[in-house]
């Protein structure tokens, strides 16, 4: 995994305390559906059109953590790059808290490397998170997940069908190699309105609690220039 001494500093919700991420890693999860059978049927559905399975499931794909972000204008060099929204777990000093980011990924290369195509685009991220005590108790199922781009909903939906944040963090850490370092992961997300990417400019990103507790993230993305 690569690392980065730039520092990644989060606001900590209802505690007026702010943590700083200096030396950490950064990962992606893929293939987070619950529903063995669907994520299958979806890696069969990327082979027929010439995308290699991945060698296991849940897929953890390192990305540098220098682009992890939370600036509002970010770049990237293709063209056609899309955002998604997703749950983000953190791990600071030995303490979980979570977040949301926008898997903003190259969709071109992704018809060739995934792991390229998300590493060739910037990971935003809200600049707020809310202290998680216990990652086994943490449940997204009743969240509501929406992104939107260029004011046009994008995805909207609830998180139960992802696997659920202790799995998700438990498998990252059995598979590879953190220890005890600081880790962000971005863990998964769900379908997008219609089915078609889009490949706008000004991207948002919000989850809700069923208690109301709302996290969100706005970024405009430039296309053709490298952050």
């Amino acid at each position: 995994m690569k690392t980065s001494t730039e520092t990644l500093t989060f606001i900590v919700a209802g505690t007026g305390e702010t943590i700083e991420l200096t030396d950490y890693d950064a990962v992606v999860a893929g293939y987070t559906g619950r529903d063995a059978a669907a994520v299958q049927h979806h890696i069969d559905e990327l082979a027929a059109i010439g995308v290699a399975p991945p060698p296991e499931v849940p897929m953890f794909y390192p990305v540098d953590s220098s682009t992890v972000t939370a600036a509002a204008e970010v770049s990237a060099a293709g063209e056609k790059t899309s955002g998604e929204i997703e749950p983000l777990y953190i791990r600071h000093d030995g303490r979980y808290y979570f977040g949301i980011a926008s898997d903003h990924t190259d969709r071109h290369i992704e018809t060739r490397d995934i792991g390229e195509s998300k590493r060739a685009c910037p990971k935003p991220v809200a600049g707020t998170v809310i202290p998680v005590p216990d990652i086994q108790a943490l449940s997204l199922d009743d969240c509501r997940a929406r992104s939107w781009v260029d004011g046009r909903l994008y995805q909207d939906g609830t998180l139960d069908g992802l696997r659920t944040p202790a799995n998700v963090v438990e498998l990252l850490l059995e598979r590879n190699p953190i220890g005890e370092r600081d880790f962000v992961c971005l863990g998964g997300t769900l379908p997008v309105i219609g089915g078609d990417f889009i490949y706008g400019r000004d991207w948002r990103i919000e989850l809700t609690f069923p208690d109301g507790t709302t996290i969100n993230h706005t970024y405009t993305i430039t296309k053709g220039h490298q952050s």
